[in-house]
């Protein structure tokens, strides 16, 4: 019953923290609007009926019944239509949301608030409006990886060992124990124990588990003098590393691959010995980069979004199993965080630090996603605010009339499409992560 209560707090925790993040999201584009004047509606956090609601000075503020979501409503958000904006070829259908965009952008602006409408800023304030909310996302995040990094610290490799094998097995062996005629390993020969510090290595002191795996994979069949630290005591030991196959990794310690994907092996000394990891507290100076490699991540993962959809979708349709560096849901996300919170290997500070983590995460894929220049994202109007610019400019440079403002009304038809496909990949997703979760733990 205790792990259960666990798993509806880590869900509940998650909740409200992504609530959090998406009214602080919408703030970042209220409090600009209201600087510069926009006329402000509505401050609404989810979607659907609501829930409450109370209005203050012109803007109604409220909590609706789906929590996937919010926004604000400003008035006039496309320009009227200057002539016949719609393609001659364009559907009666497509024509039908352009002119209902424009519409309900027109009726929004009451008499005496002309000067009020979203559409009537200049291009660089339209800019800081609908990049605010992305950016709040951006600031919560670096806030978070900074009490998760400077507070609560990241796990590293240690200097320790913490585990020592019985013989040696080549890394591509299809078994995982000792049997009969394996050649011993030369760490347990040696006389290593769980729990001994190495100091130093044929008198280079060790300073990082890294810096022991070199020496040792670069002397194999040579006696190696090691000194570790057993019991506050130093002991001095004759270790011999045996050549054997072993995968290739990079500097974070991930495998390399080949251009099939399949693990690259080479033959490098062994000895047989494993770290324990402990609990380092970061500097300052390790957020921003925590936060930029976040970003990249997150931005590699959308620009491959069709075929990771793709294998999400043969994962959750067939005997496959789900990446778990792959996209998942708000279901999957709650899911995960109720089993970190759930589980009882752990102590409560890296329960908080898992959570904490997620919610950092969280933030940096809303900051990136909303950047995406489509519409109804925050980019789309971002982009359709620069290409104005640009028009401007160009405008100006060769002495031609103001073209005036972009009407994005016209994307209405591929603002459409967007939302079809955002909600297809989020009911793909959903589906995926209720028969399919993906396995962390």
């Amino acid at each position: 019953m205790d792990s259960v209560l666990a798993f509806v707090v880590g869900v509940v925790i998650i909740v409200i923290g992504l609530a959090v993040s998406i009214g602080l999201h919408e703030i970042g584009h209220l409090v600009p609007a209201k600087a510069f004047r926009v006329k402000v509606t509505q401050y609404m956090i989810g979607f659907g009926p609501t829930v409450w609601s109370r209005r203050k000075g012109e803007t109604e503020y409220g909590v609706k019944a789906i929590p996937l979501g919010g926004y604000i409503s400003m008035i006039g958000m496309f320009p009227p239509a200057k002539g016949e904006q719609v393609a001659a070829g364009s559907t009666s259908l497509f024509r039908g949301l352009v002119q209902d965009a424009r519409d309900s952008s027109t009726e929004s602006i009451t008499p005496g608030d002309e000067d009020r409408a979203f559409y009537r800023l200049p291009v660089w304030k339209r800019i800081i409006v609908m990049l605010g909310g992305p950016f709040m996302n951006l600031v919560l995040a670096v806030v978070l990886f900074a009490v998760l990094l400077m507070g609560f610290g990241v796990a590293q490799l240690s200097t320790t060992v913490a585990t020592v094998n019985e013989c040696v097995l080549p890394a591509t062996s299809d078994r995982q124990t000792c049997e009969t005629g394996d050649p011993s390993a030369p760490g347990a020969e040696a006389g290593i124990l769980p729990g001994d510090r190495i100091v130093s290595i044929d008198g280079t002191a060790i300073e990082s588990w890294e810096q022991s795996t070199a020496i040792i994979r670069d002397h194999p069949g040579e006696p190696l003098d090691f000194v570790v630290e057993r019991d506050g005591d130093q002991l001095a030991l004759t270790v011999t590393p045996m050549l054997s196959e072993r995968y290739v990794t990079d500097d974070r310690g991930r495998l390399v691959t080949d251009a099939a994907g399949e693990p690259v092996t080479v033959q490098a000394g062994f000895v047989g010995i494993g770290p324990a990891s402990e609990t380092v507290r970061q500097p300052v100076t390790a957020v921003l980069p925590a936060v930029g490699e976040n970003i990249t991540g997150v931005a590699g993962i959308i620009l491959n979004l069709p075929q990771r959809m793709v294998d999400v979708a043969e994962a959750a349709f067939g005997p496959g199993e789900r990446d778990p560096n792959g996209p998942i849901s708000v279901v999957g996300v709650g899911r995960v965080a109720g089993e970190i919170a759930s589980l009882e290997e752990i102590p409560l500070a890296s329960k908080a630090a898992g959570l904490i983590g997620i919610l950092a995460s969280l933030n940096i894929a809303l900051f990136v996603f909303n950047l995406i220049p489509l519409l109804p994202l925050d980019g789309g109007h971002i982009a359709g605010a620069l290409w104005e610019g640009i028009r401007r400019a160009f405008a100006k440079l060769f002495r031609r009339p103001d073209p005036g403002p972009v009407d994005l009304a016209r994307l209405m038809p591929l603002t459409l499409v967007v939302v079809v496909v955002l909600g297809a990949m989020s009911a793909l997703l959903i589906y995926a992560d209720l028969v399919k979760p993906v396995q962390l733990f």
